[in-house]
C-alpha cells in the first residue's frame, strides 16, 4: 500500500482488484524518476526495451503483429439504456459486460505485478483536472503514463481521505505459471480484448492489449469517452482537439482549439512553425482538450495531458521539424525499424533508408524488402517538457481563453481549403458533418489495418464520444446558448485537397499559418470574406500569399464550392444524420435544410 495513502475508498478498491486478478504482487506508483529508470531497466534486461544508442534516455519496443492499434470493433460504451450510448458506440450490457470480463480478470494477474498507478489529468488542483487510479500489469503501460499523465504521490496527496477518483483497471490478459517464461508483448488473443467503459459509474476496465490507447487509460479511455459523459453532466466539453497559441508580430495572442481525425495533419499544426515574418505559434497540447465556461463567461480551455503520443511515420524534418528536435532524448519508440549503429527508422521520415535494419517485427529488412519497416501506426512517446514550441504558461490552471475553433479533415476533392461558419449553431453543424479518408490507426475485428475509405467522423470525435452523438450535438448547442456573443468563431479547413495530377494544391505543414492568420483577421475584424452556400471564404486577395508558390488555378480550386458535388455529400450527411432518430437535435435538421437552400439558389 501507498504510505501516503489515506483514501479508504481508494484502498478498498485497489484490495478488491487484487484479490480478483491474483497478482504475485503489488506496487504503488511514486512518479518519481528512479522508478522509470527501475522499470526500463527492468524491461530491457527482460529484452522488452531496445536502448538506442544515438538517443539520449530512449528506448524501442516491438508489440506483437496482433496489437498495434485502437480495436474500434472491441471497444464498449456499457450502458442501463442501450439507447444513451447511441448508434456510435458497440454496446453490451453492464450486467453481461462485467460477468465477461470478470471471468477474464480472474487470476490474470498470475506471476506478475500489479503496479497502481495514481494520475491527474490536467495540473493538480485545477478546476478543470480530474483525478484517475490506473491498475495495471504492464509496465509498458507504467512507463508510458509517466509521461503522458501527472505520475504518484502528489496526485495520492492531493486526492486526500475523501477525494473522488476514476477508477481504470488493465490488464494484458496474459497470467503466468509458476516457473513460466514470459514473452516479450503479452497480451490476449483478439476475441478476447476487450476496451469497456462504465459511464454510469465513471469506470473503465481494458483487458487483453497492451498497445497505446487501450492500455494508457488516461488517454482516449478516460479523457474522452468517459470525459466527455461527466463534460455533458457538468456543463463543459471534453474534445479531441489540438491546442496552440498564435502572436501576431504586434504582439496580439491568439488561442486555437482544432479537431482533426488521425493523419491530417493534427499534431504538425500543434507544432506549426509560421512561415510569415513576426509570426509566433507555440504548442500547448495535440490531441486532448478540456474546456469550461469560467467566470469572465469564455470559453477557456486545458491539455490534460503531460506528453505526446504520437504517429512517427509522415513525421518528418520537412512536415514536422519541431517534433524531430524534441524526439532526440527520453523517447520512448513502438514499431519503428532499429537500425545497426542503434536508431530508429520509419517511412517518410526525410532520412535515407538504411542498407539494412530489423523490422518492427524482429526481421531482418532491407529497402528491397517486400513489407514497411515499420509499422505505418508505429508511434512515439515524449514529455510535452521537451517541446522546442512549447507554450511557457500551457499548464496554467485556469487554462487559456479560446478565441477560434477549426474542425478539419482529410479530403482530396470537393472540401475547400478554408470557410467560416455564419454562426455558433452553422459551426455546430459544420462539426457535426465533417468527414475524413480514415487511416492505417484503426484495425477491425480480424486484426486487419481497415482500407481508407471516407467516413463521417463528426467532431472527430466519433471513436470517443462517451454518449448518444445526437445528445452531444445538442450539448454543443446549449454551450453555444451559454456562451452567447463571447463564443469563440469557428472554421473548417481542408489541407489535402487535389489537382486532376493527383498533386495536393496547397503547400500546407508552415503555410498554413497563412490560413490561421486570415482567421487571426477575421477575429479582430481586419479580414474580408465573400459569402458563399457553405459559409464564409476569402478571396485569394484576402490571404497573406507572399512567397507561396500557388497558381492562380490551384487557388481558384481551393477557394470555390462545387454545388454539385455538395448536392450529392448532404445525401451522405442526411443519412448519417438519420441513425440519430430521435436524438437528432431540431436545430441540426434546420442547419441541413438551410445548406439545401443556399445549393439551390
Amino acid at each position: 500500500m501507498s504510505v501516503n495513502c489515506q483514501n479508504n475508498k481508494l484502498i478498498r478498491w485497489v484490495e478488491e482488484i487484487e484479490a480478483l486478478c491474483k497478482p504475485e504482487k503489488v506496487y504503488w506508483c511514486n512518479g518519481s524518476a528512479r522508478e522509470y529508470q527501475d522499470l526500463m531497466a527492468q524491461m530491457v534486461k527482460a529484452g522488452t526495451g531496445i536502448p538506442l544508442e544515438k538517443r539520449k534516455e530512449s528506448f524501442l519496443f516491438r508489440s506483437d503483429p496482433t496489437d498495434v492499434a485502437r480495436i474500434e470493433s472491441h471497444t464498449y460504451v456499457s450502458t442501463r439504456n442501450q439507447e444513451n450510448a447511441g448508434p456510435n458506440n458497440n454496446w453490451i450490457s453492464p450486467d453481461e459486460l462485467k460477468k465477461t470480463m470478470s471471468d477474464l480478470y480472474d487470476g490474470c494477474m498470475a506471476g506478475r505485478t500489479m503496479y497502481v498507478i495514481p494520475f491527474s489529468m490536467g495540473p493538480i488542483g485545477s478546476p478543470l483536472a480530474k483525478t484517475g487510479v490506473q491498475i495495471t500489469d504492464s509496465p509498458y503501460a507504467v512507463v508510458n503514463m509517466h509521461i503522458m499523465t501527472r505520475v504518484g504521490d502528489r496526485v495520492i496527496e492531493a486526492l486526500g481521505a475523501d477525494g473522488e477518483f476514476y477508477p481504470c483497471l488493465h490488464s494484458v490478459g496474459a497470467p503466468l505459471k509458476p516457473g513460466e517464461e514470459d514473452v516479450k508483448w503479452p497480451c490476449a488473443p483478439m476475441e478476447k480484448k476487450y476496451i469497456s467503459h462504465f459511464p454510469e459509474e465513471n469506470l473503465i476496465w481494458s483487458f487483453g492489449s497492451g498497445y497505446g490507447g487501450n492500455a494508457l487509460l488516461g488517454k482516449k479511455c478516460l479523457s474522452l469517452r468517459i470525459a466527455s459523459v461527466v463534460a455533458r453532466r457538468e456543463g463543459w466539453l471534453a474534445e479531441h482537439m489540438l491546442l496552440l497559441r498564435l502572436t501576431s508580430p504586434e504582439g496580439r495572442q491568439y488561442h486555437v482549439a482544432g479537431a482533426f481525425p488521425s493523419a491530417c495533419g493534427k499534431t504538425n499544426l500543434a507544432m506549426i512553425t509560421p512561415t510569415m515574418p513576426g509570426w509566433k505559434a507555440e504548442t500547448i497540447g495535440d490531441d486532448i482538450c478540456w474546456m469550461k465556461i469560467l467566470p469572465d463567461g469564455r470559453l477557456h480551455a486545458i491539455n490534460p495531458e503531460m506528453g505526446f503520443f504520437g504517429v512517427a511515420p509522415g513525421t518528418s524534418v520537412s512536415t514536422n521539424p519541431v517534433a524531430m528536435k524534441m524526439l532526440q532524448s527520453r523517447t520512448i519508440f513502438t514499431n519503428c525499424a532499429l537500425t545497426d549503429d542503434g536508431d530508429v527508422w520509419w517511412e517518410e521520415m526525410g532520412l535515407p533508408a538504411p542498407a539494412r535494419a530489423i523490422d518492427w517485427k524482429g526481421r531482418d529488412w532491407t529497402p528491397e524488402s517486400k513489407e514497411a519497416a515499420a509499422h505505418p501506426n508505429a508511434r512515439f512517446t515524449v514529455p510535452i517538457s521537451q517541446c522546442p514550441t512549447e507554450f511557457s504558461g500551457w499548464d496554467h490552471p485556469d487554462g487559456v481563453p479560446i478565441d477560434i475553433i477549426i474542425f478539419g479533415g482529410r479530403r482530396g476533392e470537393m472540401m475547400p481549403l478554408v470557410h467560416e461558419a455564419f454562426d455558433w449553431e452553422h459551426g455546430v453543424f459544420m462539426g457535426a458533418s465533417a468527414s475524413s479518408e480514415t487511416t492505417a490507426a484503426i484495425i477491425d475485428r480480424n486484426g486487419n489495418l481497415m482500407p481508407p475509405q471516407v467516413r463521417r467522423d463528426p467532431f472527430a470525435m466519433l471513436p470517443f464520444c462517451g454518449y448518444n452523438m445526437g445528445d452531444y450535438f445538442q450539448h454543443w448547442f446549449e454551450m453555444g446558448d451559454r456562451l452567447g456573443s463571447k463564443a469563440p468563431r469557428i472554421f473548417y479547413v481542408n489541407w489535402f485537397r487535389k489537382g486532376e495530377d493527383g498533386r495536393f494544391l496547397w503547400p500546407g505543414f508552415g503555410d498554413n499559418s497563412r490560413v490561421l492568420k486570415w482567421m487571426c483577421d477575421r477575429v479582430d475584424g481586419k479580414a474580408g470574406a465573400r459569402e458563399s452556400a457553405i459559409g464564409m471564404m476569402p478571396e485569394a486577395k484576402d490571404l497573406d500569399l507572399s512567397g507561396v508558390k500557388v497558381s492562380p488555378e490551384a487557388l481558384e480550386v481551393l477557394l470555390s464550392v462545387d454545388s454539385a458535388a455538395w448536392s450529392e455529400e448532404i445525401k451522405d450527411i442526411e443519412a448519417f444524420f438519420m441513425k440519430f432518430g430521435d436524438h437528432y437535435p431540431e436545430r441540426l435538421e434546420k442547419q441541413l435544410k438551410a445548406l439545401k437552400g443556399r445549393l439551390s439558389v
